[in-house]
């Protein structure tokens, strides 16, 4: 699985070790998290990875699996 996401971009591997993306901006010295209205396009496409990376998983799941997978989503 590594070695089939890393081949489709690094990034996608990253968020699967990282966890997601997520941007944020500071507020009275807080990070809080953007709206997705304020989110640059190298956001977006950084936070695009998490989606590939959950499409990719759920596709390699049987149907048994990716039910009892998608009732914690």
């Amino acid at each position: 699985m590594k070695i089939f996401m890393e081949s489709i971009d690094i990034g996608i591997w990253d968020v699967v070790v990282n966890g997601p993306f997520i941007p944020m901006h500071v507020v009275k010295k807080e990070n809080v998290k953007k709206a997705w209205s304020e989110w640059s396009g190298s956001e977006k496409n950084k936070a695009q990875y998490d989606f590939v990376a959950k499409n990719i998983i759920t596709s390699a799941l049987n149907m048994d699996k990716f039910y009892r997978v998608s009732q914690f989503n």
